[in-house]
């Protein structure tokens, strides 16, 4: 499947997995290989990680105003921040962190009441109704992330989700005010998020996981209830950090060494043939949880390799996105995609 029409499939991409599964690489992995493609980007934080400027080459926090962290032939687009207005150039990965106070300060200017927006955050009243009216939080972030969807600003936006429990409460919070709200505002956005997410072509969800069986359950798990509870379009899973098959590792490595005619000490021999039954046994272990993984959630998979890195970098985002690409690749069916 070609890759520009993977990342135009919905113009929302909200990315969620289990927390330590490597969400927000994957997230900068995404970002990376879609302005590869030639497409524009916003990335959309929810709980101000610095992981994706890192990813990037950059640091520190992303804010509110956002950042350039990619522009590829945009110099126009400088290293500040830039006008959400603007449309962001194709090529480019644009990033920004939301929080509930913030969307909330901005809706209140937009309504005319900037004068004492900022005093009712200070006084303590937006906790107490936040306190009132459950998910009003939730609301205030996903109203913002439609807003955006709706001004065509990026070609696709990516949004790092919360971890899986908070992405289920998250995600359902519109529907529940829906039921609950009778009219006025509240109910109106609602509604908005609402369809925003139960539009395939505007919205869905691709989930993390790791090749190992606790995050297989909880991602199998999490699929189901998005689709009840939610009613948002699943994309394929990306499995992360996932071991190489590597046929030497049938080879032990006595005849290894036999067959290259070395001098090696008997005590490395033993070393490296515990290191190879090691490595062969946990990609085993690996390959099980991912065909389990597959009998169980009927979706598309792409997954990326188990970096020998301490941290993510420009390099090691090279390496993961261009194994995602080529998964992508080798999907055939775009409806499939969707599962």
């Amino acid at each position: 499947m070609d890759i520009r029409s993977f990342c135009r499939q919905s113009r929302v991409m909200i990315v969620a997995g289990k927390g330590g599964v490597g969400k927000t690489t994957m997230v900068a992995a995404l970002a990376h290989l879609a302005a590869g493609a030639g497409l524009s980007v916003l990335v959309v934080e929810l709980e101000g990680r610095t992981g994706v400027a890192t990813a990037f080459g950059g640091s520190g926090d992303l804010g509110y105003a956002g950042e350039v962290l990619h522009a590829a032939g945009a110099t126009d687009l400088g290293d500040g921040p830039v006008d959400e207005a603007a449309v962001i150039p194709p090529g480019s990965v644009y990033a920004r962190t939301i929080t509930p106070d913030d969307a909330l300060l901005e809706y209140l200017d937009d309504h005319g009441m900037r004068r004492f927006s900022k005093r009712l955050l200070s006084s303590g009243i937006i906790d107490l109704v936040a306190g009132a009216v459950p998910g009003i939080r939730d609301i205030l972030v996903l109203g913002k992330i439609k807003q955006i969807e709706q001004r065509r600003v990026a070609d696709l936006v990516l949004v790092d989700a919360p971890a899986t429990g908070h992405t289920m409460t998250f995600l359902s919070s519109a529907g529940g005010l829906l039921d609950a709200a009778r009219g006025g505002p509240i109910r109106a956005q609602a509604a908005d998020v609402v369809a925003l997410l139960s539009d395939p072509a505007r919205c869905q969800v691709a989930l993390v996981t790791l090749p190992e069986e606790m995050p297989v359950n909880e991602v199998v798990e999490a699929a189901y209830q998005l689709e009840d509870r939610v009613g948002i379009a699943l994309g394929p899973v990306i499995v992360n950090a996932a071991y190489p098959d590597l046929p030497a590792l049938g080879t032990p490595a006595a005849e290894a060494v036999d067959a290259v005619g070395a001098d090696v000490d008997p005590g490395l021999v033993e070393a490296l043939e515990s290191a190879r039954r090691f490595r062969q046994r946990r990609h085993e272990l690996q390959e099980a949880q991912v065909l389990r993984l597959a009998a169980e959630l009927p979706l598309p998979q792409l997954r990326a390799p188990y970096l020998f890195a301490d941290r993510i970098g420009p390099l090691e985002l090279d390496t993961l996105s261009r194994a995602l690409g080529d998964g992508i690749e080798a999907l055939h069916d775009p409806a499939e995609v969707r599962g």
